[in-house]
């Protein structure tokens, strides 16, 4: 890969270290019966295991200079399917139709640029994997896994809380990739939740990202578009109010309150 022209504007820091690729693969289990999907493939390093563990993988590669090089790469197998295209224009649930599988998995070493518009096309666009291994920049790992009162937790931590149980499993030194970034990275595994129990989810997307519109202001001002006066009997039954800040409140109570309020 020493010849190759990296893009800045793909983000493109590829990983160097088998052992970093191990650890990630077997933080979940793949078997023959899965299908993977990975985006941004680099060099194919990451790539090389998944078609070994699974039975079917799809790469999304929006660089068609790094076509020839994963084929090459890959030249053994038969399993794969190589998408030459930016992954946030392609149909998904189109691309997987034909495949019978028993787990989708979402494995990726994901271009900084581009985490969450990522992450979120999947439950955009209705597909919920049931695990997705994702390596994020370091900061970004933590408000995906953060807790609640903490100053990583967001509308975003909230949103993916939703659907997926979410930890922080590897900090990951930047030395470990070529080019190497300006910041180290992490790994996150989230896991499908069993029982997601949203009625309206566009209202819930909506009415989170409205929560949290101004961090340091209380949901009252946050809010001044909504019928306070529901949401404030909703709220009590929590011992909250409109006093709080959306940073107080669990995901799980923003999620009853949206389903009531979307009623």
């Amino acid at each position: 890969m020493e010849r190759f022209n990296y893009k800045k504007k793909y983000g493109q820091n590829f990983i160097t270290d088998k052992n970093l690729i191990n650890k990630i693969v077997n933080l979940v289990p793949i078997t023959k019966n899965d299908l993977v999907i990975e985006v941004g493939p680099g060099s194919g390093a990451l790539t090389l295991d998944l078609v070994n563990r699974a039975k079917n993988v799809i790469i999304y590669e929006i660089d068609s200079d790094l076509e020839e090089i994963i084929n090459n790469k890959l030249n053994d197998y038969d399993n794969y399917k190589l998408i030459i295209n930016d992954f946030l224009d392609v149909d998904i649930k189109k691309d997987i139709d034909d495949y019978q599988f028993d787990n989708l998995i979402f494995v990726s070493n994901l271009p900084y640029y581009v985490t969450t518009p990522i992450i979120k096309k999947f439950i955009d666009d209705g597909i919920l994997c049931d695990y997705m291994v994702v390596m994020v920049q370091d900061e970004v790992a933590d408000r995906l896994s953060a807790v609640v009162g903490s100053k990583d937790y967001g509308s975003l931590t909230v949103y993916l809380n939703a659907f997926y149980d979410i930890k922080k499993e590897l900090k990951v030194n930047r030395k470990l990739f070529f080019p190497i970034p300006n910041v180290d990275s992490a790994v996150v595994v989230m896991k499908k939740k069993d029982n997601i129990k949203i009625n309206n989810y566009d209202f819930f997307k909506k009415f989170v990202k409205d929560c949290f519109r101004f961090k340091r202001k209380n949901l009252r001002n946050n809010l001044k578009g909504y019928d306070i006066d529901i949401i404030e009997s909703l709220l009590s039954k929590y011992n909250l109010s409109l006093s709080n800040r959306a940073e107080e409140i669990d995901y799980s109570i923003f999620i009853d309150i949206a389903n009531k309020m979307s009623e």
